[in-house]
């Protein structure tokens, strides 16, 4: 068991330090927009701020943990007839394993949404950056230590590091569709809204390795989403499902699933001394890897969140099923009050 152990720690740290990179995620994607598409700037209303933090493979090896932080908002009032633009900054902190592996990465993000008719839109969005990328230690366990048996670090690992810490310029870019029919009239239970976007990281390619030599351009990530909100009748409960699939090289990652929400309150429309208040329990899948379960809670302008990953991958013998837990906090300041017809 101690040795499968070791062998699974080395291939999650090597595989994370030398594969073909990755980039940082998070479980709850509708509230890590700018992860997801740059189109998504200004998107939810005027002023939006959302802290996320995850911590996951605690019973690995050392955690990895990522901070990551957004703020967007519209730079003009949302009109039917005519467009508007917004603008956002994301930021998060990643460090991985015992070899304390960071990235940290800043991003400008600026889109402009254009009215297709009065109930839908379609935006644009870029994004530019800055990316830097630390390593703590490089007394890692290397597959050229490996006696057979077990890991001799005396053994000479051959590796060459020209730098332990760099940075970059990073680029990307999105289109989003946006249909929103819950807005016009709050109490049409037979309103719903649609969100679905393209994007396109790492468009310039960055260099991404720590190795003498190494080859390691970052590959482009290409994403893709739809996402929904619905009433279920006449009840106070309504459907948030999404799906969001991303490719990266060799990896794939499907992720899909929905929030189900019980609005307690659904607040004053009018005038707004009755707040919404509403509670959610999400369920998603994300293929070969995890179920997830969520809990969100929505109070006036302010949603809490919380995720954790069930891990079904080839992991779980070492992980026992633990993946990672993530927390976020948002506020989401938007242009007229609703009652049911909030999005979250």
């Amino acid at each position: 068991m101690l040795m499968k152990r070791i062998v699974l720690f080395f291939v999650v740290i090597v595989w994370s330090f030398i594969s073909t990179a990755q980039d940082v995620h998070f479980s709850q994607m509708r509230f890590s927009p700018f992860t997801v598409n740059p189109g998504l700037a200004g998107l939810e209303g005027k002023i939006q701020g959302i802290v996320n933090y995850r911590s996951q493979w605690n019973s690995v090896a050392a955690p990895f943990t990522t901070l990551g932080a957004s703020f967007d908002m519209r730079f003009e009032p949302f009109r039917r007839d005519g467009g508007y633009l917004a603008g956002g900054i994301n930021f998060f902190h990643d460090v991985a394993g015992d070899l304390n592996m960071t990235t940290s990465n800043v991003n400008l993000n600026l889109a402009y949404h254009l009215p297709i008719n009065s109930e839908s839109t379609i935006g644009l969005g870029m994004q530019a950056g800055y990316a830097q990328r630390g390593l703590g230690s490089s007394d890692g366990l290397w597959e050229s230590q490996y006696n057979g048996s077990t890991f001799d670090q005396a053994i000479a690992s051959g590796e060459s590091f020209q730098s332990m810490n760099f940075g970059h310029i990073d680029a990307a870019a999105g289109v989003v569709y946006n249909y929103n029919s819950l807005s016009n009239n709050s109490f049409n239970s037979g309103g719903f809204r649609l969100s679905a976007g393209l994007s396109v990281f790492h468009i310039n390619r960055p260099s991404y390795s720590f190795i003498t030599g190494g080859e390691d351009d970052l590959h482009m990530r290409y994403s893709g989403f739809v996402r929904g909100a619905f009433n279920l009748g006449d009840s106070k409960w309504q459907m948030l499902p999404g799906a969001y699939y991303q490719q990266q090289g060799g990896h794939r990652e499907i992720y899909a699933g929905s929030y189900f929400q019980y609005t307690i309150n659904g607040g004053s429309q009018r005038t707004g001394f009755k707040q919404n208040f509403s509670i959610a329990y999400g369920a998603y899948y994300r293929l070969g890897d995890a179920f997830v379960n969520k809990l969100l809670v929505n109070f006036a302008e302010y949603s809490i969140g919380m995720a954790y990953d069930l891990n079904v991958s080839s992991l779980t013998q070492a992980s026992r099923g633990r993946g990672g837990i993530e927390f976020m906090l948002r506020y989401n300041l938007t242009e007229m009050r609703t009652t049911r017809a909030r999005i979250n």
